[in-house]
């Protein structure tokens, strides 16, 4: 994957709780109480996922204290990469709503 390519929607949601150093089970619960249950990403897409984001260098293993909980975090290129998908999503929402104003 480039820099400049898209991400997706779970991508989008794994980066976005990584703002944060946190361990996978606490970016599941954090996605799904965000989105009031209405997204839930379970444990093999999510890793894949990470394991994707790692190879990328999006994001880094923070802490390898305890291997059971493995703590990860954006890095810079990765916090630069989600702002700029961010951006993008906030110019399209914008789009939408304009729109759909236009209909009523």
């Amino acid at each position: 994957m480039k820099n400049n390519d898209q991400l997706t929607d779970s991508m989008f949601h794994i980066m976005s709780a990584l703002a944060k150093p946190r361990h996978g089970y606490a970016v599941m619960s954090l996605i799904e109480e965000a989105s009031h249950g209405l997204i839930k990403i379970g444990p093999a897409s999510m890793y894949t996922i990470i394991k994707k984001l790692l190879q990328n260098e999006w994001i880094f293993l923070y802490d390898d204290s305890d291997s059971r909980r493995k703590i990860y975090t954006l890095t810079d290129l990765g916090r630069s990469i989600l702002l700029k998908d961010v951006e993008l999503r906030k110019r399209m929402i914008s789009l939408a709503e304009k729109e759909m104003e236009e209909l009523e």
